[in-house]
C-alpha cells in the first residue's frame, strides 16, 4: 500500500533525509558536540529572514510552548497588551496572558475575516497599551493575517509586536525584524519533527528587559544566557534537534522560504482545482489565504467523520474544523514531503469521495 500522507497543519510527512537524521548516534545535551550543533541551528534560524538584531532562543516543547514563553518573557506586567484575534490561536494568546496574570485587552474579530487594522489603530491611542499580540497564519481558517501592515502600524505608534508565526515561519514572508519577538516551531513549515520550538527575539530586549518572569521553564532570558555557550537550562529534545539541523540544511538546499512558499502554492492550487470541480469553494477568498493551508465547507450530506475515514483509507490524513467551525469545515495542508504522485493520488481520492470527476 502507498504511504500515508499527513495533510494536517503539522506535524508533517518527513522527507527521507530528515527521517534518517533521527538515527544519528545518541548525544548528551551537555556535551560540546551538542553545543556546536545548537549554535549552528540558532545561526541558521536567524539567517532565514533578514533580522540582524534578533536571535533564536530554543526550548523543548510545541509551538504553543514558544508562544507562551514569548508572552511570559515580553508581555509587560505594569502595562497592557492588546491581543487581536480572529481564530483559536489568537484567543489562546489571550488565555495565556490571563493565566499569567498580565494586563491585556482583547479585540475579538470574526473568524472568517481578517484583522481589523483601523480598530486596532484606534485602540492604540490608549497610552496604557504598549504591546500588541497577534497570529500571522491563523490555521483555524487558513487565513494569512496582514502581519507586515500590523507591524508598520505598531511602529508608527511606538508599540512592540509579539507575533505567533508558528504556522508560517519558513513558508511565508514573516516580518521578524519589525517584531519584538516571533514564536515558531520546527515541525511545520521547517519540516522537522515535534519537540523543539523557538522564539526569534530582539537581542537587546533579551539582555536588558524586565528580569521578572511568571514562569521558570519558559523564561526565555534564562535560555538566552546559557545558549550563548550552546547549552540550555533544561534538557533539550536532542533527536528533534537532529531533525531540525537536517531540515534547515534541506530548506537552504531548496532555495529558502520563498521557494518553499512557491511549492506550497502550487500544491494548494492543485487541491483547490480538484475541489472546485466538486463544487467546493474555499472558506477564505483568494489573496487572503496562507500558501500551505486551505479550509472548505463540508460537502452537503457528508459529515466530517465520513470524509476523514474515506480519506484515511485512501492514505491521507485531513484535518477537522475547530471550535464553532467543528462539523462545518475541513482543512488540507500541503507542507512536508508530498510528491507529484501523492498529489495525483489525492485528486483521485477526492474524486472518489465526492463522487464528482476531478481533473
Amino acid at each position: 500500500m502507498s504511504r500515508t500522507i499527513l495533510l494536517n497543519p503539522g506535524p508533517v510527512t518527513l522527507t527521507e533525509r530528515v527521517r534518517q537524521s533521527l538515527l544519528r548516534p545518541d548525544m548528551c545535551h551537555r556535551e560540546a558536540d551538542f553545543a556546536a550543533m545548537l549554535t549552528s541551528i540558532k545561526e541558521r534560524l536567524r539567517s532565514i529572514y533578514t533580522a540582524p538584531a534578533h536571535e533564536a532562543v530554543l526550548l523543548t516543547g510545541s509551538g504553543t510552548a514558544a508562544v507562551e514563553a514569548m508572552l511570559a518573557t515580553f508581555a509587560p506586567r505594569r502595562a497592557s497588551t492588546l491581543v487581536a484575534t480572529n481564530g483559536v490561536y489568537g484567543e489562546r494568546m489571550a488565555a495565556m496572558l490571563a493565566a499569567q496574570g498580565k494586563p491585556h485587552r482583547t479585540l475579538e474579530g470574526a473568524w472568517t475575516e481578517g484583522l481589523d487594522l483601523p480598530t486596532i489603530e484606534a485602540a492604540l491611542h490608549d497610552p496604557d497599551i504598549t504591546h500588541v499580540a497577534a497570529v500571522h497564519h491563523e490555521t483555524t481558517t487558513g487565513r494569512l493575517n496582514e502581519a507586515h501592515a500590523l507591524a508598520d502600524l505598531c511602529a508608527r505608534h511606538g508599540r512592540a509586536l509579539l507575533l505567533d508565526a508558528v504556522s508560517s515561519f519558513g513558508g511565508e514572508d514573516v516580518p521578524v525584524a519589525q517584531c519584538l519577538a516571533v514564536a515558531a516551531t520546527a515541525n511545520k513549515c521547517l519540516h522537522g519533527v515535534p519537540g523543539v520550538a523557538f522564539v526569534m527575539a530582539d537581542t537587546a530586549a533579551l539582555e536588558h528587559g524586565d528580569p521578572v518572569s511568571p514562569t521558570v521553564y519558559l523564561d526565555l532570558r534564562r535560555y538566552h544566557r546559557e545558549q550563548q555557550h550552546g547549552f540550555s537550562p533544561f534538557t533539550m529534545a536532542v533527536h528533534a534537534c537532529f531533525a531540525l539541523d537536517e531540515a534547515l540544511t534541506e530548506l537552504s538546499d531548496e532555495g529558502g522560504w520563498a521557494e518553499r512558499r512557491t511549492v506550497y502554492r502550487k500544491r494548494s492550487a492543485r487541491v483547490r482545482e480538484a475541489l472546485a470541480v466538486a463544487g467546493l469553494e474555499p472558506l477564505v477568498p483568494d489573496g487572503q489565504r496562507a500558501s500551505m493551508l486551505t479550509a472548505w465547507p463540508l460537502p452537503n450530506g457528508l459529515p466530517y467523520e465520513a470524509l476523514h475515514a474515506a480519506m484515511r483509507k485512501a492514505g491521507f490524513v485531513i484535518y477537522a474544523g475547530q471550535g464553532a467551525l467543528a462539523g462545518h469545515i475541513f482543512r488540507i495542508a500541503t507542507m512536508g514531503a508530498i510528491g507529484d504522485d501523492d498529489l495525483a493520488r489525492l485528486v483521485e481520492a477526492l474524486r472518489s469521495v465526492c463522487d464528482t470527476p476531478c481533473r
